[in-house]
C-alpha cells in the first residue's frame, strides 16, 4: 500500500482539508480496486509514518469513510475496506419471509440467534397481538444474512397459544407457522428511517449512525386473529423497498 499513502499525494494549500483529501484518497482506492473488500488498512500511526500527516488528521479521515460505511472498524482487529454488499429489491405486494425472499433468490441464508424464549408482554405487544390477561408472548431476536453478509435484524413476537415452544424455530418461522396451520395470509407492514445504535449496527457490521430502515409488521390469520408482530431493522445499503401502483378506477378518482 506504500504507493496510495504517499507524502507526495497531499496538498498544503489549494487541495483542501487535509483529512479531506485522505478521504477522498482512499475512496477512490476503493473504487478504482486498489483496496478491495476485505483489504485490512494500516493501522493509525503506520498511516500517519507513511503519508506524514498527524494520528488525528488520519484518525478524522478514517473516521468519515465508516461513518459512510465504506470501511469497517472491528474491534482488536483493526480497519477493513468494507465488503461489497449487493442492493436486492424487496416487493412489497408480496407477504413472504426472509428464508423464502433469499431461497427465490438463488442465495443462502444463515441465521445468528440472539434470543429465544417465553415472556411478560410488553405494553405494545399487548395491543399488536390483542393479548389476555395472563397471557405470555414468544420473542424471537436474530439476525438474518444472506452469503455471509448480515442484512437485517428480526425482533418477532407471537402469542404462547400460538408458539408455546419457541426454541423449537430454527429456519423459517412461517415455514413452522404453515406447518401448523397458523401461517399468516396478509399484514400491515410500515416502514420508517432509522440510524442505527451501537448495539444494532454492531450486530449488522456497520458503523454507528449510519441509515436503516425500520420496518413494523402484523400479520393476521385467514380468520382475522393476529398472530406475528415483528419489528426489524434492515440495512439501508442493502435494500430497495418497490411497490407497483396502478392508476384507481374512473369512478373513484378525485377530480381536483
Amino acid at each position: 500500500m506504500g504507493e496510495i499513502f504517499t507524502p507526495g499525494a497531499f496538498e498544503e494549500s489549494g487541495g483542501g482539508p487535509l483529512y479531506l483529501q485522505l478521504h477522498r484518497l482512499i475512496a477512490e482506492a476503493i473504487a478504482s480496486g486498489q483496496l478491495k473488500p476485505g483489504d485490512s488498512l494500516p493501522s493509525e500511526r503506520e498511516l500517519a509514518v507513511m503519508t506524514g500527516l498527524s494520528r488525528v488528521t488520519v484518525r478524522k479521515g478514517v473516521a468519515e469513510l465508516v461513518s459512510s460505511g465504506q470501511l469497517v472498524q472491528r474491534r482488536g482487529s483493526g480497519t477493513f475496506v468494507a465488503p461489497k454488499v449487493e442492493k436486492l429489491e424487496q416487493a412489497l405486494s408480496l407477504l413472504t419471509s426472509f428464508t423464502e425472499d433469499m431461497e427465490r433468490r438463488g442465495r443462502n441464508v444463515e441465521s445468528r440467534w440472539i434470543a429465544r424464549g417465553l415472556h411478560a408482554p410488553a405494553p405494545e405487544e399487548v395491543m399488536a397481538l390483542g393479548l389476555g390477561a395472563g397471557e405470555r408472548v414468544a420473542r424471537l431476536e436474530r439476525v438474518r444474512s444472506s452469503d455471509g453478509v448480515p442484512l437485517a435484524i428480526e425482533r418477532a413476537s407471537l402469542s404462547q397459544r400460538i408458539l408455546p415452544d419457541p426454541e423449537q424455530v430454527t429456519d423459517s418461522l412461517y415455514a413452522m407457522l404453515e406447518s401448523r396451520g397458523q401461517r399468516p395470509v396478509r399484514a400491515v407492514q410500515r416502514i420508517s428511517a432509522a440510524n442505527l445504535n451501537a448495539k444494532d449496527a454492531e450486530l449488522l457490521d456497520v458503523a454507528p449512525g449510519v441509515a436503516g430502515l425500520r420496518i413494523e409488521r402484523i400479520s393476521y390469520l385467514p380468520s382475522g386473529k393476529v398472530v406475528e408482530f415483528t419489528r426489524s431493522l434492515y440495512r439501508g445499503d442493502a435494500y430497495d423497498f418497490a411497490v407497483e401502483l396502478k392508476l384507481a378506477p374512473d369512478g373513484e378518482r378525485n377530480p381536483q
